[in-house]
Formats: C-alpha cells, sequence, structure tokens
C-alpha cells in the first residue's frame, strides 16, 4: 500500500501538512510596546551612580517580578544571558591561570565566558541519560587551581545539583547555572537557577518566552549582583563613586536591556506556566506513543521533584535495537515529514579555538601563559560519552512546543515505526550493489 512505502521511495509521508509555528508575541505585548514608545524612553541607563544605573522603569520592574516568580533576592537583566554569563564569571572574580569546569555540550557561549576573563576551561563529561554535567567526572577534573562550576540544564533536564553542590562546598567554588533551555524547570522541587551561586536564563528568540534577545541573571548573593551591575554598565567610571573598593574584573561595557525589551519580557513571563505545561503535556504523550518502539529511549525523570520543561525532545537512538544507523533512520523519518535532527552541537573542545588554542593575539594565552604552569589538552577522546551522543547516540526536535497537539506526537510515532518497519528494505536500497 502507498501509505506503507517509504517516503524516500516514493510513498506517501505521514506528515503532509506543514506543522503551525509558534508565535507567542500577541496583544499584550503590543499594548506594552506601545506605552513604551509613547512615552519616549526607550532606554533609562545611563553611566553614573545613582537611579539610572540601574536602568528605566521597565526593567526595574521586569526584575522585580523575575525576583518574586523566582523566589530571588537579586535580579540583573541584560541584553543577551551571553552578556549574563560574562558578567558572572567576571563577578566571581575569574582571572589568569583559574580554571573553570564547564560542560563540552552545549551553546559555546557557556565557555567563552570563562575565556574571557583568561580563565582556562576544562571540560567534564556529560551523563549519558540528562547530557548535563556527570558530576563524577566533574570531581575527577578538579585541581588547585579550580574556582567554579558553569552547569548547564540542558535541553530542560535538570542537571544533579544535589552532587554538584557538595563537589562545590568540598573545593569552595562558585556554582553558576546556565538555565537557556530551563526556565522553571526544577530539581527536587526547586527551581534551577536558585540553587548554585548565580542562575542565568535567555529571552532569545528561539526560547521559551522570549524578546528577541535578553537575559535574567539572579543571585541570592548582594555583591555578587552589584558587580554585575558594574560589569553591565560601565562600572570603569562607577566604581569611584559608589566607593567600591575591590574593582578587579569590575571594568565594563554596555550589556544594557533596553525598556522595549523589557516590556515584551514581562508581558512574556506570565505566559511561562502556560507554555511549560503545555510542551510537558505533549512531552508526555509522545513517551506514550513511542513506547515498544525499539531503539528509541525518551529521557527519564530521576527524582521526586524534578521537572523537565523540553526545550528540546531529546532521544537516545540504539542502532542495533532499531536496526538502522543513526543517520540513516534520522533522513528516513524527515523524508516523512518529521523535523527530526541527530547529534546536537559538536563537542566544544573539537572548536579550532581549543584545537589551536588560540583565543587572543598574543600567542596561545590563557590555555598556556605564565599564569598556569600546567597544559591543558583538548584531545579527541577527552568526553567519550559526550562525543557518542554527538556522533551515534542522541536524537531530538523541537516537537513539545505550543500550538501542536497529541495529533502531532502520534504523527511522529508512526513515522517513527514506518520506518523501523521498512528497514531491511532500507538497508538494502542503500547497500553498495556488487
Amino acid at each position: 500500500m502507498a501509505e506503507d512505502k517509504l517516503a524516500l521511495f516514493g510513498g506517501i509521508p505521514v506528515s503532509t501538512e506543514p506543522w503551525p509555528e509558534s508565535n507567542t508575541i500577541g496583544a499584550e505585548e503590543r499594548a506594552a510596546v506601545l506605552e513604551v514608545l509613547d512615552s519616549g524612553v526607550l532606554s533609562g541607563f545611563r553611566a553614573v551612580p545613582g537611579d539610572d544605573f540601574l536602568g528605566g522603569p521597565q526593567v526595574r520592574q521586569l526584575e522585580s517580578e523575575w525576583a518574586a516568580y523566582f523566589g530571588a533576592s537579586n535580579v540583573v537583566s541584560f541584553n543577551s544571558l551571553t552578556s549574563g554569563l560574562f558578567a558572572a564569571v567576571g563577578a566571581a572574580r575569574i582571572g589568569p591561570g583559574d580554571e573553570v569546569i564547564v560542560t563540552p555540550f552545549s551553546m559555546a557561549a557557556s565557555v567563552t565566558c570563562v575565556v574571557a576573563y583568561g580563565g582556562i576551561p576544562v571540560f567534564a563529561d556529560v551523563d549519558p541519560q540528562s547530557y548535563c554535567l556527570d558530576p563524577r567526572s566533574v570531581e575527577a577534573r578538579i585541581t588547585p587551581r579550580t574556582r567554579a562550576i558553569v552547569v548547564v540544564h540542558l535541553f530542560g533536564y535538570p542537571a544533579d545539583m544535589d552532587a554538584i553542590m557538595a563537589i562545590a562546598t568540598r573545593h569552595h567554588l562558585t556554582v553558576i547555572e546556565d538555565c537557556a533551555q530551563a526556565p522553571a524547570g526544577r530539581f527536587k522541587g526547586r527551581y534551577v537557577g536558585t540553587i548554585g551561586h548565580i542562575g542565568g536564563f535567555s529571552l532569545n528568540r528561539h526560547k521559551t518566552i522570549q524578546a528577541g534577545e535578553g537575559g535574567m541573571m539572579i543571585t541570592e548573593d548582594p555583591e555578587l549582583a552589584v558587580r554585575m551591575q558594574l560589569i553591565r554598565n560601565h562600572g570603569e567610571v562607577t566604581v569611584g563613586e559608589m566607593g567600591i573598593d575591590d574593582i578587579a574584573n569590575t571594568f565594563g561595557g554596555n550589556t544594557r536591556m533596553t525598556e522595549l525589551e523589557a516590556a515584551v519580557s514581562r508581558q512574556q513571563l506570565r505566559k511561562l506556566d502556560w507554555l511549560n505545561d503545555a510542551r510537558i503535556s505533549l512531552a508526555e504523550h509522545l513517551d506514550g506513543a513511542l513506547d515498544g518502539i525499539p531503539g528509541i529511549a525518551p529521557q527519564r525523570l530521576r527524582n521526586e521533584g524534578d521537572r523537565h520543561v523540553y526545550y528540546l525532545y531529546v532521544m537516545h537512538y540504539d542502532a542495533d535495537a532499531a536496526g538502522l544507523p543513526r543517520d540513516l533512520f534520522v533522513e528516513a523519518v524527515r523524508a516523512e515529514g518529521i523535523e527530526l535532527r541527530a547529534g546536537y552541537v559538536k563537542p566544544i573542545y573539537l572548536e579550532p579555538m581549543f584545537q589551536r588554542k588560540r583565543a587572543f593575539t598574543a600567542g596561545q594565552f590563557p590555555f598556556v601563559s605564565e599564569f598556569h604552569d600546567a597544559r591543558v589538552t583538548y584531545e579527541k577522546g577527552l568526553c567519550p560519552v559526550t562525543e557518542a551522543a554527538f556522533e551515534r547516540e542522541l536524537i531530538f526536535g523541537s516537537f513539545v512546543r505550543w500550538p501542536l497537539t497529541g495529533a502531532h506526537m502520534d504523527q511522529i510515532a508512526t513515522a517513527f515505526r514506518k520506518v523501523i518497519a521498512n528497514g531491511e528494505a532500507l538497508l538494502a536500497a542503500r547497500r553498495p550493489q556488487s
């Protein structure tokens, strides 16, 4: 039958209609933007001590509302989470020769924020279920030079924060949580971002809630908050009048959020709960629909009180059990109209900056310098779980997002089953002819 024939071979795809795009911007955001435009004040910041040092009314109201939502004492907004991570590393007083444990499986800003201050990223491997930092690998990478850990809650899955914080306490390390993909995710009932010393969130256009760009940093430490504010807004010309004596790493730039971004972000924050609920509901539906398909293992939460918020829906792929190489399976599923992807990002340490140890014009600083007496290596094989996930074992899609429905989730499962059922024919068609 035509519906049983793979689309790669001319059959009818499982999904024949384009899936709706997710646009969470509505009348509320339009009204908020118009209010700011009518005020004529598109940014309230000035690089001088006083109220204007902290931004305009929309920025300060957003920070207050973000603090109330997450139960945080201090919130500092930025023009992006990248800027926020750079400020967090600076606020933590990272400098030349200092080592920071990082993940190789993330957006590169989770690592380059360390290099920016002359620190040395030390890559630990990830856990094969969560794809977040594996605490055992973190512990093994600790040296007397280690000063901090940047932990990423990848795909919306919470990292093992109990173990990470225990390591940090033993070794007196600062923990920075990158929650770009996990807004309102929870570890054992606690919001990710509130467990470490600094937590960061993204409002980039691809995220669950968005203002085009934007980042929010939270901390319970008022000194860290002030230092991030200085880095955000030209601290080099304000520390004197503010009476700040410890001026190391307080020079900054303009990484401030505009009133327009803040106005949109305030409205988006009010939608976070229902957008996350929609993702979780779709993910639970898809979990059930995929049950029993050989070679496909969705992520499962480990602890009571954990909350996965599914920025991406990720699966472990077992080529032997499925009977097909991963990339061939993905190609065939995509032909059925399902936007499946493989591998996520290449391990960051395999990028040219780390392979060549070349970040600045001055030699191999910070990787090789007078500040560091050991040579950190970034050879292939450094993080085998990460490399296996990238090369062979991870498949994923942005399936679980409003306004998709359970019917779309069923199409995914149907396409998976169809491809695996036709596996022998697919292999035969791709086998070289003698």
